[in-house]
């Protein structure tokens, strides 16, 4: 009798809002999947500023990346109890882990990303087997390896006489378009919550603007939305992707005055994430008449009016609204790519990462 394969996967995927790691379990045995159960746990405080402090250079980087790397793997261990409890699962049930891990480089123009990770602790910590590193292979065929949610966008989302194109807003924003003819590319637009959340931290000492509150009363800076939105990185095409190493806070101040007020730049840079998607729409994706809104921009209420005012006439709505919570969807698309790698399947979608064809990602820490 042949034993029957687990078609039950967990992704992990901690962002770069850099804020904690959510935990998804996802059923492939119905197509194109079932979300089991859900999970996140925010990162203690000394850990997330260690995350963020490594983005820099800084004294000795390799001892405390090694120990931040372990460190987060214990947070996603704790993150894979917690959500194999809440689907009353054991860890033998699950084929796999797809870890993302936290990205703290990423210079694809130097040919490499690194993302910060620990994937032989996380297999012995859970029992379960791991597959991570999922951008190198990509990079060294000559992408950027990123991003690699869309070919994940086309399963869950693709299929529709309507065109669509699935706009993540996470740290970076993304957009994956999802042509009625099966096509489907993708690419980074540019800042999505990074600096909305770093500059909210910065004047208010929290960790973002819940709802947009603050930037809905702030008045919208014209001249400082024209210099930041003649950035070079706009104009590119893609295939393209970006991070905290180019838009930071220190990317913002080249083009602060002294009488801007702390209110209006943020309004301005709420401004700046919709109007770049729009624009990066209106630019690529030709003809679209439906966008779908995932990540954690899309609980922004002021972000999201801010973007429907933006891509008007056309519709707007959440992954939400077809089942998909807005803050799964990358954690879900990191469980289907563990699949694929242990199925000897491409994971990347070279229109969109720029590689020079699909390629097998990741590496396998079995358990």
């Amino acid at each position: 009798m042949t034993e029957r394969v687990s078609e039950i996967y967990i992704g992990l995927m901690s962002g770069t809002s850099v804020d904690g790691v959510d935990a998804v379990v996802a059923d492939f045995s119905a197509a194109p999947l079932r979300r089991v159960a859900a999970a996140y746990l925010p990162f203690p405080t000394g850990l997330r500023d260690e995350l963020i402090g490594l983005q820099r250079a800084g004294e000795d980087e390799i001892h405390r990346a090694a120990l931040a790397a372990n460190a987060l793997m214990d947070r996603c261990a704790e993150a894979v109890a917690t959500v194999l409890t809440r689907a009353q699962l054991a860890s033998k049930t699950v084929a796999a882990i797809g870890l993302h891990g936290q990205t703290v480089r990423h210079r694809p123009e130097l040919a490499y990303s690194v993302q910060l990770a620990n994937p032989a602790r996380l297999a012995e910590r859970t029992g379960i087997t791991v597959v991570a590193d999922f951008r190198s292979r990509d990079i060294a065929a000559g992408g950027q390896g990123a991003p690699l949610v869309p070919a994940f966008h086309g399963v869950m989302f693709g299929g529709s006489r309507a065109h669509r194109v699935v706009v993540n807003i996470g740290g970076i924003a993304n957009l994956t378009d999802l042509s009625p003819d099966g096509t489907v590319r993708g690419f980074d637009t540019g800042p999505g919550n990074a600096l909305l959340d770093a500059w909210c931290e910065r004047h208010l000492g929290q960790p973002f603007d819940r709802d947009g509150a603050w930037a809905a009363g702030g008045k919208l800076l014209p001249r400082l939305l024209a210099e930041l939105e003649s950035d070079r990185y706009f104009a590119l095409a893609p295939p393209k992707s970006t991070g905290r190493d180019y838009f930071n806070l220190q990317w913002v101040e080249r083009h602060l005055q002294s009488a801007y007020s702390a209110e209006d730049v943020q309004r301005t840079l709420v401004a700046l994430t919709a109007r770049t998607i729009a624009a990066a729409a209106r630019a690529h994706c030709s003809g679209a008449t439906e966008f779908l809104v995932c990540g954690g921009g899309a609980n922004n209420a002021m972000l999201m009016r801010e973007l429907e005012s933006s891509l008007a006439p056309r519709r707007v709505a959440s992954t939400a609204a077809y089942g998909v919570p807005v803050t799964e969807v990358e954690a879900l698309a990191f469980a289907w790519l563990a699949r694929e790698t242990l199925a000897g399947r491409a994971g990347n979608l070279p229109a969109a990462t720029g590689a020079s064809g699909p390629r097998v990602l990741g590496a396998i820490y079995r358990a």
